[in-house]
């Protein structure tokens, strides 16, 4: 599987969060701060935008660190992915991302 495909399908090749960091671009870690703040209701700052990516070795956002429970059910079930979970499209957890995003589904479905 592409490693930057996260636990939950979602292509962290392609997040702002991730982009911002391996440019260090400041502009843009704002921008993201700013809509996920909105988006979640929550208090993020530019300082919280920092992320190599949820599957690879190096810094991640507080939120995919220690708060995403996918990833922890992930990791301590050793999965590479939510797609080698037996209960995928039944969980909780991995619905929240996968009933929004076809494409997240697509991905852990097919292994790419």
């Amino acid at each position: 599987m592409n490693k930057f495909i996260a636990y939950c399908g979602l292509d962290c090749g392609n997040c702002e969060a991730r982009i911002a960091t391996i440019n260090n671009d400041e502009a843009l870690r704002r921008k993201v701060a700013a809509l996920w703040s909105e988006l979640n209701n929550a208090n993020i700052t530019p300082e919280m935008i920092n992320c190599s990516g949820c599957r690879i070795d190096g810094v991640k956002t507080p939120y995919c660190d220690s708060l995403c429970p996918i990833r922890a059910c992930a990791k301590e079930r050793a999965f590479e992915t939510c797609g080698d979970c037996t209960d995928m499209k039944t969980c909780e957890k991995l619905c929240a991302i996968t009933q929004n995003n076809e494409e997240a589904l697509f991905r852990l479905e097919r292994g790419i």
